[in-house]
């Protein structure tokens, strides 16, 4: 919970909410124009004000020549975790109900829904994700965690090739398959991940490469 020099105001609440929401739901954070939009600024320039100010209280982390360049730190995601992370859902009357895939360990070189690979199937609401998902995938490690995607979290994919340079994806790069976020540039991609720890992967020429989906929410676990 903050300290009281890390006290919020009411609506630098609403927007560590609203991030944290909208990276929940689709695996990235809004753009300013988004916040503005979604809180009824007049401009994405006031948004800009809030969100420096959550920077300087330790709430998130700013990276300059991105639109959707915020970071969630831990003390951030301590905070708004009661709000945002979500149990497994339980069948609801009226509400539509999806049985997706859980997959676990995937094996080299073999496809992601290959029938070894699924643990159980796990019913969860239609309503709790901006696209359809196909499968969830259990996270493991630590490397997106700016993205408030953790280890043990199930990412709800989408099954497509069809992805934007800045969205966070599954991709299989030689026998492993990860979650970063991608980065198309001139002449070469890179995998990033959301935590200084790690550094961006490369995509080599000569390596095996396929995006085997795109993130499209989150859930977690035991809250």
């Amino acid at each position: 919970m903050p300290t009281p020099s890390t006290k919020l105001t009411a609506r630098q609440g609403e927007i560590l909410t609203l991030i944290s929401k909208a990276i929940e739901r689709t695996g990235y954070p809004p753009t300013r124009a988004e916040i503005a939009a979604e809180l009824g600024f007049r401009s994405a320039n006031a948004a800009e004000d809030h969100l420096h100010a959550l920077a300087r209280k330790g709430m998130i982390e700013l990276s300059p020549g991105t639109s959707r360049g915020i970071r969630l730190t831990s003390t951030a995601r301590q905070t708004v975790r009661p709000a945002t992370c979500r149990p497994l859902a339980r069948a609801l009357p009226g509400m539509e109900q999806l049985m997706l895939p859980l997959i676990g360990r995937v094996a080299a070189g073999s496809p992601i829904l290959a029938q070894e690979h699924i643990e159980q199937t796990i019913g969860v609401e239609a309503q709790m994700f901006a696209s359809r998902p196909d499968y969830l995938l259990k996270v493991k490690g630590m490397s997106m965690q700016g993205a408030g995607i953790l280890d043990g979290d199930l990412l709800a994919v989408k099954q497509t090739q069809d992805v934007r340079s800045g969205q966070i994806v599954v991709a299989r790069l030689g026998d492993e398959v990860t979650v970063k976020r991608l980065q198309r540039k001139s002449g070469h991609i890179e995998l990033l991940p959301e935590n200084p720890d790690f550094a961006p992967i490369l995509v080599q020429a000569d390596q095996v490469f396929a995006i085997e989906g795109l993130a499209v929410g989150l859930i977690r676990n035991g809250f």
